[in-house]
């Protein structure tokens, strides 16, 4: 090994030598040479994607999975070790296969007279039109050319966001930034849901999403529970990756309850918990989630109750957290700091942690562990493949 040897892919993606010197589009065991081109190792692989040179979807479609693998295990670790968080078992890294990725945000946009419909290039606003996404589920890549086809038929300018999102009717298409006029426009958008058979076709036209197409409700399996997923509300980017982090809580916490959910969204994991055992109480503060669990809560018989409250604003309290056997919080990027420490003040035995953040998520973990609980297990999870996008699920223990 030299000097120029490629030891290990940092947190943007590059490749670090042992030097120091970033390398793009390195793989670790690749050799940087004097001309600056790469003799690569055996970490390396042909990309899959034709657009990988250009899309900024990926960035690792270059690293072979063992790779992929330890680089999001280090991730993770190095943050905890940053804090002087020392988890006592960490498990090997989960990676969701390719083509299963269900949800997506793409811009579509006319380019000299043609319908260009996918994401921006790394680092620019300049748009790559997908021809292929190898990250998403085959439904939702079927259901781009149809949707060129309907923005092409447009007049004038087009610059519009969609969203797409595999629900258990079918595809859920949500695009902002077009307006629809007349009988004419009207009954275009409903030929081409009900021709692809669309399980909701939503607009915003500058007031917020209204459905225009939805035949049957919209919902999304969770732990076998159907529930209403309103538009925009967040799901996990994978079934596979969503089992993972599920299977980490319920296994961490069987037999334990009463359970809090914090930052319980749709009910991820309540419904999982509860069929496991557990009374849970979901705790949400967006309304459209908290409804829509709550709807699903009174059909599915199990005893989850949902709660709508702000925990940034109205943390739960350590009085209110002594009631519970175990406390689940996955909340959004920023961390729960707040929250987090009225968990380390309470007498809560276990906290099960889930993040999409290894920074705000290690900041917190060190606060939990002032409070005297120990960082039990680390699983890493990389459910959005061949990004640097990580994610994680822990187990703090209060002796």
């Amino acid at each position: 090994m030299t000097d120029q040897t490629i030891l290990r892919i940092a947190a943007k993606g590059d490749g670090i030598t042992a030097s120091g010197t970033y390398v793009a589009g390195a793989a670790p065991g690749d050799v940087l040479l004097a001309d600056g081109s790469l003799q690569r190792g055996p970490n390396y692989v042909a990309p899959v994607c034709r657009h990988f040179d250009q899309c900024g979807g990926c960035t690792l479609q270059h690293v072979s999975d063992g790779a992929l693998a330890e680089f999001v295990r280090d991730r993770v670790v190095h943050a905890a070790v940053g804090q002087g968080v020392q988890p006592e078992v960490v498990a090997p890294a989960h990676l969701s296969p390719a083509g299963t990725r269900r949800r997506v945000s793409l811009r579509a946009m006319r380019l000299g007279g043609a319908i260009a419909l996918g994401y921006a290039e790394a680092g620019s606003h300049k748009l790559v039109d997908l021809k292929e996404c190898p990250v998403l589920a085959p439904e939702l890549v079927e259901i781009l050319a149809p949707l060129r086809k309907l923005l092409a038929r447009r007049d004038g300018k087009i610059a519009v966001e969609i969203d797409l999102t595999l629900a258990e009717q079918g595809v859920d298409v949500a695009i902002k930034g077009m307006t629809v006029e007349g009988l004419k426009q009207t009954e275009a958008m409903l030929d081409f849901a009900r021709g692809n058979g669309l399980a909701r076709l939503s607009l915003d036209q500058g007031y917020g999403p209204e459905s225009l197409w939805e035949p049957d409700g919209v919902t999304i399996n969770l732990s076998g529970v159907s529930v209403p997923l309103p538009p925009g509300a967040f799901l996990q980017a994978t079934l596979d990756g969503e089992q993972a982090l599920v299977g980490a809580a319920v296994e961490w916490l069987k037999g334990i309850s009463p359970v809090a959910d914090l930052f319980s969204g749709l009910g991820t994991f309540a419904f999982a918990l509860a069929k496991a055992g557990a009374k849970v109480l979901a705790a949400e503060a967006d309304q459209a989630a908290f409804l829509a669990c709550k709807a699903a809560a009174g059909r599915s018989g199990l005893i989850v109750h949902p709660l709508h409250r702000d925990l940034f604003r109205n943390p739960l309290l350590p009085e209110e957290l002594n009631r519970f056997g175990a406390v689940v919080l996955d909340p959004p990027r920023a961390g729960a700091r707040d929250q987090v420490e009225r968990i380390a003040a309470s007498t809560v035995r276990r906290v099960v942690y889930v993040s999409c953040n290894p920074s705000s998520w290690a900041r917190d973990a060190a606060q939990l562990i002032e409070g005297g609980y120990r960082l039990v297990e680390l699983r890493p999870v990389g459910q959005f493949r061949w990004t640097t996008h990580v994610e994680l699920a822990s187990l703090f223990v209060r002796d």
